[in-house]
């Protein structure tokens, strides 16, 4: 989550903290907090031994965004669109989605504006622009059903992909909505963490006069329904408190979903072949129950 300013995360300096924090707090109101870019890439689908396409967004007075295309394997059951955290680019998150194409699953994930390869700034209003791109690109795209996408974001992402589910031009698109380790305000997480350390305890007050609330998922999710929501999280999240996922489950509306990940820390939960196979049988259902799901050379199905 917040880099540099949480206590989970590390930083180079005390000193430097208590200078920095204040300035970007009164600088940028609060949200730079939010942004950890990095442009360089660590690996591509190829060294996962992954087919892909690599894929470039272009509009007229919008930044390019790139990203990266995972082709399912037949039969073809749905494409997910993914939301990273909000740090790195897509080549430290991929592992969180390459098993999805063996399992029946295009995929689609891209660096927001400024992460990456993708030209501009971040900002959360750009983010949701970015969002929208995205699936309209994919809209267009002969490999994609338009009945058939799954937004799934993690952290950053998952409240992203939140609000972007109440609120976007293409949400009636979305077949399900899938999010793991939301926070449910960018104000109250932000007050949250610098509440929890000494140095910038006395800040915590800052985030209610500086930054806006207006993208935060609690105050959208009640309108995220008719699409089925499915909210992950593990008990032991250091970095956003389960007690996060708790309050938008209660303010969402149904058809909803929550698995609580016992012992799971932040964005883990697909580190487990079970919770795996499980968010595979969870989308074949709400996408295409009349698909069977892929089998191995053993005539087993693979999970």
């Amino acid at each position: 989550m917040i880099k540099q300013v949480m206590t989970a995360l590390k930083f180079p300096s005390l000193v430097r903290l208590g200078i920095v924090v204040p300035a970007v707090f009164a600088l940028s109101a609060c949200t730079a907090l939010f942004f950890y870019p990095n442009e360089t890439y660590t690996r591509t689908p190829a060294a996962l031994g992954l087919a892909y396409e690599d894929v470039d967004i272009d509009g007229i007075g919008e930044p390019r965004l790139h990203g990266w295309f995972l082709p399912a394997a037949k039969p073809t059951c749905g494409t997910v669109l993914f939301l990273h955290g909000n740090a790195e680019n897509i080549s430290m998150h991929i592992a969180s989605v390459y098993w999805l194409p063996a399992r029946g699953f295009n995929v689609f994930l891209f660096d927001y504006r400024g992460y990456g390869a993708s030209g501009g700034s971040p900002s959360l209003a750009g983010i949701q622009n970015d969002i929208d791109r995205a699936i309209r690109y994919l809209l267009q795209h002969g490999l994609v059903s338009p009945h058939g996408i799954v937004l799934f974001g993690q952290s950053l992402g998952a409240s992203a992909a939140i609000y972007y589910a109440a609120h976007g031009e293409h949400r009636s698109g979305l077949r399900s909505v899938v999010v793991e380790s939301p926070f449910a305000s960018y104000r109250g997480i932000a007050q949250e963490k610098l509440a929890a350390f000494w140095l910038t305890w006395p800040l915590q007050w800052l985030p209610r006069w500086t930054m806006s609330d207006r993208y935060s998922p609690v105050n959208a999710i009640g309108q995220v329904a008719p699409i089925p929501l499915l909210l992950i999280h593990g008990d032991s999240d250091p970095i956003v408190p389960l007690a996060h996922s708790e309050r938008l489950f209660a303010a969402a509306q149904e058809p909803k979903r929550f698995w609580k990940i016992v012992g799971g820390g932040h964005i883990t939960a697909f580190t487990s072949a079970p919770m795996r196979a499980r968010l595979t049988t969870y989308l074949h259902d709400q996408i295409c129950p009349a698909v069977s799901l892929p089998v191995s050379a053993d005539g087993k199905t693979t999970n």
